[in-house]
């Protein structure tokens, strides 16, 4: 007769992430304090770093949590930081419009989350990639006057174009 023999569990290698909420988190709030200057953007941080940690489909090897910890909140200030100048740029932009072509706030809402996930899409690409792409988009130039901007043949602009245009048309959500 055989029985069903139930998978072994796996043995974490380090500590899951509650342990490490209840071990790290006022260490976290208190660094990205400093760091921002601001207990509750620091609060608010300090929770996005552990939702993004739960959100992991694999199991979370740590040698030093504190390290480890540092690492994924420093990506999550990073984004916030690039998402707050994307923001104050629209910002900008908007107060040199006509108040009678002002959108609404809640159209403000809907292109500013459209520029942050165009923006965070774009940061996937090589540097070169992303400069040539968004010369042919924002300033209108042809290929050839991109690769004379950025040095480079035209067969290397039209490379880089396809590979932006090709990221941003599977991006689309077609549903």
């Amino acid at each position: 007769m055989v029985l069903y023999r139930f998978p072994e569990p796996a043995v974490p290698a380090a500590p899951d992430v509650a342990a490490l909420y209840t071990d790290h988190h006022k260490w976290l709030h208190a660094w990205l304090r400093r760091k921002l200057g601001c207990s509750h953007r620091a609060a608010d941080l300090a929770h996005d770093t552990f939702l993004r940690l739960l959100s992991r489909d694999e199991p979370i090897a740590i040698q030093e949590p504190r390290a480890f910890l540092t690492t994924v909140a420093q990506r999550v200030l990073s984004n916030h930081w690039r998402r707050e100048h994307l923001e104050r740029a629209y910002l900008e932009t908007l107060a040199l419009q006509p108040e009678a072509l002002a959108p609404s706030p809640e159209e403000r809402h809907l292109i500013l989350s459209t520029l942050i996930e165009i923006d965070a899409l774009l940061a996937t690409l090589p540097d070169e990639v992303r400069h040539a792409f968004l010369l042919s988009q924002l300033d209108g130039l042809n290929q050839s006057r991109i690769a004379a901007r950025l040095g480079i043949s035209v067969t290397t602009v039209k490379r880089h174009l396809v590979r932006a245009g090709t990221l941003c048309y599977f991006a689309l959500d077609i549903a």
